[in-house]
């Protein structure tokens, strides 16, 4: 019996020992697999030419823009450009921005001087467009609008360029777009300004200034041989055109896409086209929507 129970607990001892002999079997290692990287942020920067009345087709751009989900952060408009730019800025959509253009009464931003009676170097003051732009922002300053705003201006003295983004917003978009011979220059402290568009038609590198990191530029300016020229003012303005497209021709390199409404020869004192002129720019923008998106993943996705 002893023998017996003996031999169990030696085999029994064996059997541990060979279990304590063989390694325990390895785990595989997990796979490591790459997550990808989350897309840079990239803050957009939206550059507002001038050109009056076709100023309407920037409206159709926002809208093309806002409806594929591309917001942009900075907005920065020289003439019509400050005037839509400020009113965007503000918070108002696409489509509120549509309303507030189709209601408008051209008359609530004209202001008639006498220039055969006084010293006046301009048919319009002025001051009624910057009424009407601030009570349509609520009086805010330009600082405190919830997206960063700038509007171009030109220093008459100097002729050198103004980038305005603090203080009153009215008064900025005023000097932006006092059009010499049709809106009185405006005096802010000693000096004077007018039309941007004489220095920064469409305002790219004042976009970039604000801290834009990819620019999307709208041109509404018009080619020589294509605007209808039915009164002095259009006859001005054309004369500006000519005069900026070189600068343009600079400028708009430096844009990451550039979007160009067809709006033909849309006068630039045509009021009753602002429907005509906003359908052109959301056409304008659908069509160079896949390169603008394309070009913006690839910048979300640089190191």
């Amino acid at each position: 019996m002893f023998s017996r129970r003996t031999s169990l607990i030696a085999l029994s001892a064996l059997a541990l020992a060979g279990c304590g002999s063989t390694p325990p079997p390895v785990a595989p290692t997990p796979a490591v697999v790459a997550t990808p990287a989350p897309p840079k942020k990239i803050r957009i920067g939206l550059a507002l030419g001038g050109g009056a009345a076709r100023g309407f087709a920037h409206i159709g751009v926002i809208k093309a823009l806002e409806a594929q989900g591309i917001i942009p952060e900075i907005v920065v408009g020289t003439s019509a450009g400050s005037v839509v730019g400020a009113l965007y800025a503000s918070g108002l959509d696409g489509f509120t921005l549509q309303r507030t253009a189709m209601s408008m009464d051209e008359a609530t931003i004209s202001d008639w001087a006498l220039p055969l009676f006084s010293k006046s170097t301009g048919v319009l003051k002025g001051e009624a467009l910057q009424n009407y732009v601030n009570k349509a922002v609520g009086n805010v300053p330009m600082e405190r609008l919830k997206k960063r705003f700038g509007a171009v201006a030109t220093d008459l003295k100097t002729g050198e360029a103004i980038l305005f983004n603090k203080g009153n917003t009215g008064l900025a978009v005023r000097a932006s777009s006092s059009v010499p011979s049709v809106f009185q220059p405006v005096k802010i402290g000693n000096k004077s300004y007018v039309d941007g568009g004489l220095v920064a038609p469409v305002p790219v590198k004042y976009t970039r200034e604000m801290g834009a990191d990819f620019i999307i530029a709208v041109n509404i300016s018009t080619q020589a041989d294509s605007q209808a020229t039915v009164s002095s003012v259009d006859v001005l303005l054309q004369s500006f055109s000519i005069m900026g497209q070189r600068i343009n021709s600079y400028e708009l390199k430096e844009a990451d896409v550039v979007i160009t409404p067809a709006l033909g020869k849309m006068g630039s004192a045509d009021f009753a086209g602002r429907n005509l002129a906003i359908l052109a720019g959301e056409q304008a923008a659908a069509a160079v929507m896949p390169q603008l998106k394309a070009r913006l993943k690839a910048k979300q996705q640089q190191p």
